[in-house]
């Protein structure tokens, strides 16, 4: 029997990059193809994570007669990439197809294509990375997932403090108030020392704390994995041994709260607490917070105003399906949002809108570069921002498979200027065009730089319940 030709049309081709191949839309001509055939087999995904809480995804691919065993693959690959890294887990259960089951756990194995995945995952939950096969649809672990309240809490004396990778900020607030604020130029990424973090953070924190009466409460926002407040991955310490890492790193924020006489702390993902800042600016729910800088960072609130758990590493999720794209050096993998919604993403534009960036500057000069050329009107940088545009609106769509989206933030440094303005315009387009439903459910926004700081530290401070003293 002849294999089913599948052909994937996005109705905009990004100005730079032609061979853009937009994972929501490679996997719905996926889909429809699998339906037209009508020979499908189902697929039952589930990934449990800590607290026993397990996701389930339900899909289905092609029949073993119609010879799409390559295309099978390919769809199921970067959906369990995908879910794992939006869920994150330390255990897959697949019910499928058991050729399928054991090309997937080849990937996942030592030294296959998505090692790295896996190794990362056992680093955060601390648990071997496993994918284990059922022939039978029961024996697969139930649905559990929970939420919990998030934030917002603003009574008593409370310490924000926001660990960036260049600067580091805290606040201290009365009952909601900012009395005192700062941003203080660090190093943390390029110290193998973590007495310097140590010191660094306490520092901040014993600041914040001569402005208040007492300290009732301590958020810390920042980029990296966090369990029971503990840190598992972290770039900040990224140069960090791993023994030192193991002995001073993971209960760092906790080892400060302690000898600060035992505050009660909430360390959060920077991407979580940029969308409560959110939340709490917009008085609204179903909030997906997506900063463009360094990486691509994220962080979600549900329906109820309260966080998931998941992961929403969006860096590693992959949004474009064409094997020749861009490679995340860290990972090895292709087509990740790091190399899309990031300062790569316009690095790795320039050349191709005619823009020569000199080798000698760092990222973050580059950037600037482009930046004050679009600040000029140049219609070269014009057009990088018009393509990250359009990734932006075609990658929204493929995030709205898995979140329930009222409400995208879009922040970071790569969105300063009239790039910013740029790339929402034309994500906009895209889903004015493509996705008409998800338009008129989907609003866009752009807060003011000087306003999400602040908003920033006050939604930090407000993440732990305050001590009843």
């Amino acid at each position: 029997m002849n294999a089913i030709k599948i052909t994937a049309r996005s109705k905009i081709i990004p100005v730079l990059d032609p061979h853009f191949q937009p994972a929501i839309i490679e996997n719905r001509a996926f889909l429809d193809a699998v339906k037209a055939s009508g020979k499908s087999v189902a697929v039952i995904i589930t990934i449990e994570r800590e607290q026993q809480q397990v996701a389930v995804y339900h899909t289905e691919i092609f029949d073993a007669d119609q010879a799409m065993d390559e295309n099978n693959f390919k769809y199921i690959e970067r959906l369990l990439k995908t879910i794992l890294w939006i869920k994150g887990g330390w255990k897959v259960t697949f019910y499928g197809p058991l050729s399928l089951y054991h090309d997937l756990k080849a990937a996942y194995s030592p030294g296959g294509m998505r090692s790295f995945d896996a190794e990362f995952m056992s680093r955060v939950y601390e648990k071997k990375f496993e994918i284990d096969f059922v022939d039978d649809e029961s024996k697969l672990p139930d649905a559990f997932e929970k939420a919990e309240p998030f934030g917002k809490n603003l009574n008593g004396y409370r310490i924000g403090f926001d660990a960036g990778g260049s600067d580091r900020k805290v606040a201290a607030l009365d009952n909601g108030k900012v009395v005192f604020s700062e941003e203080v130029v660090w190093h943390p990424k390029l110290e193998s020392d973590p007495d310097y973090h140590y010191n660094e953070i306490r520092a901040a924190v014993t600041k914040a704390a001569e402005y208040l009466p007492r300290v009732d409460a301590i958020g810390v926002s920042s980029a990296g994995v966090y369990v029971n407040n503990r840190v598992m991955v972290a770039s900040l310490f990224l140069k960090v041994p791993p023994v030192l890492f193991e002995q001073k790193v993971k209960n760092i924020f906790l080892r400060v709260a302690a000898e600060l006489g035992n505050i009660p702390i909430e360390v959060r993902n920077d991407g979580d607490v940029t969308a409560l800042a959110g939340a709490m600016s917009l008085r609204d729910n179903k909030i997906l917070g997506i900063a463009m800088g360094t990486s691509e960072a994220a962080g979600y609130i549900d329906k109820e105003g309260s966080i998931t758990g998941c992961l929403n590493e969006l860096a590693f999720v992959p949004v474009d399906f064409d094997a020749s794209a861009a490679v995340d050096e860290w990972s090895g993998d292709y087509g990740c949002g790091v190399k899309y919604f990031s300062q790569d993403a316009v690095i790795r534009l320039a050349p191709v809108s005619g823009i020569d960036l000199k080798a000698e500057l760092t990222p973050a000069e580059k950037l600037k570069v482009v930046q004050e050329l679009m600040a000029q009107g140049d219609g070269r940088a014009r057009k990088i921002f018009e393509t990250i545009g359009c990734y932006l609106g075609y990658a929204v769509a493929y995030y709205a498979e898995f979140y329930e989206i009222k409400h995208v933030l879009i922040l970071g440094r790569v969105t300063s200027g009239e790039g910013g303005k740029l790339i929402i315009d034309n994500a906009r387009k895209i889903l004015d065009l493509e996705f008409p439903k998800l338009a008129e459910e989907i609003i866009f926004h752009l807060p003011d730089e000087s306003d999400r700081r602040v908003g920033q530290a006050i939604a930090a401070a407000s993440l732990a319940v305050a001590d009843s003293r």
